[in-house]
């Protein structure tokens, strides 16, 4: 006899609405065999709703979290010594010991900073937005200030732009902007399309320069501005929203989460960025 599916969205959807991983990811896990619907063992292309009992690797998965539409992104001002992790073996603080609680799910960490740099760091609950966001294919730009301890030629800066060979493939700037400094400390604001590990201290590196100081200061059209202090975090506007789902071209279909908390004092934005002109592409 023919297995019917049940009914309702298509599970892959359904669980990365609920935050559990970007589609692609959950498709992977339901055609190993690791998603189970109703007792049975889900195939690609079935359906399920919070009705349903659903559970991933024998696990159930709530309902509530299953019913949950609501949509939640927030920035983060990451100062160093935090690590972008849930639990770190040697008990140093993590980024997650310092985000609101959601009301169900869990946040995702949009791409990720070592213990040594600070800056820009985008949460969500929606694992299809976090994945897209993260995901080359999406070209999605980073903007980070650096301070570089020795000195900097224009001929280095042209490597730089144009390409360096690294242990784990080609990499390059998109631009680089000198900022400000003096003698043997001088910063820079750079933009990279990619976020492989340490990917800008190796840049630099590669061309017989070291980073003292790191701090991303944009990722896509979402910059860090002075109203969030270091350690501290708020939700995305309504333009920042709309900004973000288009820069990876998802459509504005669930309705906006907001968090319980007290506004924070504004205070006046920044100047802007060097590559400003860029949130226009």
């Amino acid at each position: 006899m023919k297995r019917k599916p049940p009914s309702g969205e298509r599970l892959q959807k359904l669980l990365a609405n609920a935050g559990l991983g970007s589609r692609r990811q959950l498709e992977t896990l339901i055609d190993a065999g690791r998603v189970k619907v109703n007792g049975r063992v889900a195939r690609l292309g079935d359906r399920a709703s919070a009705d349903d009992r659903v559970e991933l690797d024998n696990r159930p998965v709530a309902g509530r979290r299953l019913n949950n539409r609501q949509r939640f992104v927030i920035m983060y001002n990451k100062p160093e010594g935090q690590m972008v992790t849930r639990r770190d073996p040697e008990r140093r603080a993590t980024v997650f010991d310092h985000l609101p609680r959601l009301p169900v799910g869990r946040w995702v960490a949009v791409g990720r900073l070592d213990a040594n740099s600070a800056g820009l760091l985008l949460f969500t609950n929606d694992g299809e937005l976090a994945n897209r966001l993260m995901h080359p294919r999406t070209q999605v730009d980073r903007e980070y200030a650096v301070r570089i301890n020795g000195a900097v030629t224009p001929e280095m800066i042209s490597r730089l732009v144009n390409g360096v060979e690294l242990e784990d493939g080609p990499a390059r700037f998109e631009d680089v902007v000198e900022s400000g400094g003096e003698g043997s400390n001088r910063w820079f604001h750079l933009v990279i399309m990619e976020g492989r590990k340490r990917e800008v201290r190796r840049l630099w590196e590669a061309v017989g320069a070291s980073v003292s100081r790191l701090k991303r200061v944009r990722y896509g059209p979402i910059i860090l501005d002075s109203r969030v202090k270091s350690g501290r975090w708020r939700e995305l506007e309504s333009s920042e929203r709309r900004a973000l789902l288009q820069v990876v071209g998802l459509a504005d279909d669930r309705p906006w989460g907001h968090l319980q908390r007290k506004p924070a004092k504004r205070s006046p934005l920044p100047t802007g960025s060097p590559h400003r002109r860029r949130l226009s592409r």
